[in-house]
Order: structure tokens, then sequence, then C-alpha cells
């Protein structure tokens, strides 16, 4: 049986940490790329009591309260988004997108860096943010969906390791392949992968859990995402970026 992610969040397995320069960056979706939770914002097509009680569940997982598992599929079949609301959840994800997104995600694929979306966020939301970023269907790593022949809900990629906690550290140490890896993100599923990592960078622009920053040696606070370049680039690397004429005034 896997360990609930607060046994890792309070067990004494330390959180290393190693400078850069890294091959691989691994960026979370949901309230570390965009200023969204997309299953909260699916949730409130079913009015305020319902989305309230969704995002409270989101929270615990994310805090690490509750297993994702406990709340993954409970969430989705309470919802049951259909192919227009997926749809509109990734136009969502783009509008919005925090400061310098796009920026930062074209900076480092500049710098030669392989850039990664793992997200345990719905599939086709987090595809759509990733194509306004310039990365490829195979660099995004989520949830995918069940529709019917009219578009309407038929559940979930159950086997997902993303629907589950431990999940991410699976698909980050497969994506690493022995390379050095950083992490950008704000909940317990992204803290996880710490042992896969060379660095893991708590993300609290848009929500700052306590549980997670208290246990990342890495913070980042600011909403404009130019803040990370710092944390995942090397001396030499930033002054590449600098230098280059379209990512002039960016540092």
């Amino acid at each position: 049986m896997r360990p609930h992610p607060s046994a890792f969040l309070e067990s004494d397995t330390p959180v290393t940490d190693a400078p850069p320069p890294y091959d691989v960056v691994v960026f979370d979706c949901d309230s570390t790329l965009s200023d969204l939770e997309g299953i909260d914002h699916l949730a409130t097509a079913l009015g305020p009591d319902e989305a309230a009680a969704i995002a409270a569940l989101t929270d615990e997982a994310m805090d690490g309260g509750k297993s994702l598992q406990e709340v993954y599929g409970l969430r989705l079949e309470r919802i049951r988004p259909d192919r227009a609301a997926l749809e509109a959840l990734g136009t969502k994800y783009v509008a919005e997108l925090l400061p310098s997104a796009r920026e930062v995600v074209d900076a480092l694929g500049f710098l030669g860096k392989e850039v990664h979306v793992v997200s345990g966020g719905l599939f086709p939301g987090v595809l759509r943010l990733g194509a306004e970023l310039g990365l490829t269907p195979e660099r995004i790593h989520a949830v995918g969906l069940a529709l019917d022949e009219h578009g309407a809900y038929a559940g979930f990629d159950e086997a997902s390791p993303l629907a589950r906690e431990g999940g991410k550290i699976e698909v980050v140490a497969a994506l690493r392949a022995g390379r050095a890896t950083a992490l950008v993100g704000d909940g317990a599923t992204d803290l996880e992968a710490a042992p896969e990592l060379a660095r893991f960078v708590a993300f609290g622009g848009v929500k700052r859990r306590d549980a997670v920053f208290e246990r990342a040696r890495i913070q980042a606070t600011d909403r404009d995402l130019v803040q990370l370049l710092p944390l995942l680039c090397t001396g030499p690397e930033l002054d590449r970026i600098d230098a280059e004429p379209r990512f002039a005034g960016l540092l």
C-alpha cells in the first residue's frame, strides 16, 4: 500500500537540493502555471455550495490531508464534465496563465532544457495550456477522460498514476532517466516527487500551502514566474537569456 501524502510530509525523509544546471524542468499546472484549479473551476457550474465542497476536497488533497485517489473520482462523478466544458476549461487555463509563463518556458527551451507539464488535471484542458506554451503533446502528462458519442462524460483513466498519490514520482522518474531534473509545484503531490529531483521548488504565488513550504528547501512566492529563472538556471545561462534579443527586459 502506498503511503498517504501526509506520511511523506511528516516523515524525516530529507528533501535534498542540488544547484543548477538541470537537463529537465517539470511544471505542475494548476495553481502553478495557471491561476486556476481546473476541477474546481468545472465545479462552479454546479452552484456555489457544491463548488465550495469540491474545492475543499481539492485543498485537502493538495495540503496532504487526504490521498488524491480518495477525492479524484468522487469529484469527477459529481461534476461529469462534457466536451464543451473541457474545451472551455482549456480556454480558461490559457486566460489565467500567470505572468511570464510563456517567456519562462520559451527561455528554458532556448537553453536546451526539456520542459514538461506533469499534472493531476484533466488532459484536454492541460493540453490546451501546453500548446499555448509551445509544448508538444508528448511533453504534457495529465489524466485522460472518456466521452461517449454525444460528448458526455463516460469516466476517467483510473489507471493513470496522476490520479493517485505517489503517481508524480513515477512519471517524473520515467522522464528524468538519470538526468538532473527540477520540478516547480504547489501541492503535496508535487513534493512527493522530491526523491527523484535535483531541486524541488515550492510555488506559492497562487496558493501557499504551509505543509509543503515547511518541507521545501527552495521556495517561490511571487506570481510572476520570471522569479523562477534564477532558481532554475546557472549564472552563465541567465547571461545567455539576457543577451538574446527576444528576451530583452525579461530579467
